[in-house]
C-alpha cells in the first residue's frame, strides 16, 4: 500500500499509478492470481486498463461482448460483486463456463468505483482456484478500489488544471498582442480583451486563442 501511495503523490502518472494498484492487488490481495481495471465512457463503452495478465485482458473482453458478468455488474450497477465458482454460478452461465473451462479461472470479486458521475468503472479480481475469497480478500480489495478511484479523480483534476493553466497562457499571449499592436500598458490591453470578449459574447480564452492564430497566420 506504501509503494502504491507514492505513485499517488502530485502531479501524478495516471498509467503508472494503476499499473501499480493492479500489480499489488495481483500480489497482496489474499487468494487474488490477477487483476484489472474496467472504465466505462459516457457513450456506455467499456475499456480495460492496467491489466497485470493477458488472462484478465481476455474474460474482461468476454464479459463486455456477452454483456454477462461480475466486472460488467460492477462497473455498471453493483457495488461489488462476487462469484465463489464460476463453472457453477447460474448468474452468468455462458461466462461462467468459458472463464473455468477455457482460462482455468474459477472465482472473481470486482468493486464498482466512482471517480466522476460519468466515470464509472470496477477493479476486477481473478482467482484460479474456486472458493477461495474471504473476508480478508474483500477488505484488502476495497482498500486497492478506493486507491483507482483516487488515481481517477486526481487524473482528471489534473487535466482541468491544465486546461486552466493553458487558457491562462494563451490570455497572456493576447494580451501581449494588443499592448504592441495598439501600444496600450497591461491593464488596459486586458480590459481591451475583457470587452471584446463580452461584445462577441465569447469566452476569454477563446478570443484569445482566436487572436494568437490571427496574429501567426498574418505572420506567414
Amino acid at each position: 500500500m506504501d509503494t502504491v501511495a507514492e505513485t499517488l503523490t502530485y502531479p501524478i502518472d495516471l498509467d503508472e499509478a494503476l499499473e501499480q494498484i493492479t500489480r499489488a492487488a495481483a500480489d497482496t490481495v489474499p487468494g487474488i492470481d490477477a487483476a484489472s481495471i474496467s472504465l466505462t465512457a459516457r457513450n456506455g463503452q467499456i475499456e480495460t486498463l492496467a491489466p497485470t495478465d493477458p488472462v484478465a485482458v481476455a474474460l474482461d473482453e468476454i464479459q463486455y461482448a456477452l454483456r454477462q458478468g461480475p466486472c460488467l455488474e460492477a462497473a455498471l450497477r453493483e457495488p461489488w460483486v462476487q462469484a465463489d465458482d464460476l463453472a457453477n454460478d447460474h448468474r452468468w452461465p455462458v461466462y461462467g463456463a468459458r472463464a473455468a473451462n477455457e482460462f482455468g479461472v474459477h472465482a472473481q470479486l470486482a468493486f464498482q468505483f466512482s471517480s466522476e458521475t460519468y466515470a464509472r468503472g470496477a477493479l476486477n479480481l481473478y482467482a484460479n482456484e474456486p472458493y477461495g475469497i474471504g473476508q480478508e480478500t474483500h477488505l484488502i480489495g476495497a482498500m486497492f478500489a478506493r486507491l483507482a478511484a483516487v488515481a481517477l479523480g486526481w487524473s482528471r483534476h489534473d487535466e482541468t488544471l491544465s486546461r486552466a493553466l493553458h487558457s491562462r497562457e494563451q490570455i497572456g499571449q493576447a494580451v501581449g498582442i494588443i499592448m504592441e499592436r495598439y501600444r496600450l500598458d497591461p491593464d488596459r490591453a486586458f480590459a481591451f480583451l475583457v470587452r471584446t470578449s463580452q461584445a462577441a459574447n465569447t469566452k476569454l480564452h477563446h478570443v484569445a486563442a482566436a487572436l494568437i492564430k490571427q496574429t501567426i497566420d498574418h505572420a506567414e
